[in-house]
């Protein structure tokens, strides 16, 4: 495949802020390429520069991450800076430069649709952590509510956290 150029779909595959993925898995490819065009990068930074990015709507895992690394590695797009120490710092190799240019149109849509959503989404203007601490709060309760049957007990400890919670944010 290498050498290829990214076959770019016009749906969007995924829902980013919903449980779902930003975008599909080739897109992530090419922006994380993108991204180490910029500047090179270790996995954790690029972690928070996507979820910067998307406005805090999403944040990659180490699990999509490092194994987007090893394939950019694997296809020669990507290489391992010498003396990186401890934390792999990837940059960019000819013929990632390459990829890149021939995906330009590609990665220009992707990153159009990013910036459109984080501008004009429901949480334009919130901080990246403020986001993702909303975000951890709507699925911990979702998540506790698919368990089942809450007590009168567990109603009262929910709420009280909650309670406690915007309390604190009103004092901040």
């Amino acid at each position: 495949m290498k050498g290829h150029q990214y076959r770019h779909h016009s749906h969007h595959g995924g829902r980013h802020g919903h449980g779902g993925r930003a975008f599909d898995y080739g897109e992530l490819r090419l922006l994380v390429l993108e991204m180490i065009v910029e500047q090179p990068r270790h996995g954790y930074e690029l972690m928070r520069a996507i979820e910067q990015r998307m406005g805090g709507s999403y944040s990659p895992s180490p699990g999509v991450i490092y194994p987007t690394l090893t394939w950019l590695e694997d296809m020669g797009y990507a290489q391992i800076e010498p003396g990186a120490g401890v934390r792999k710092r990837y940059a960019i190799t000819p013929e990632g430069a390459a990829f890149v240019t021939a995906n330009r149109a590609a990665i220009d849509d992707m990153l159009s649709r990013i910036g459109s959503a984080r501008e004009g989404g429901r949480h334009a203007g919130v901080p990246a952590p403020v986001v993702r601490g909303m975000e951890n709060l709507k699925l911990a309760l979702r998540l506790r509510l698919k368990r089942g049957q809450l007590d009168q007990s567990t109603i009262e400890n929910i709420a009280a956290s909650l309670d406690a919670a915007a309390q604190a944010v009103e004092r901040s």
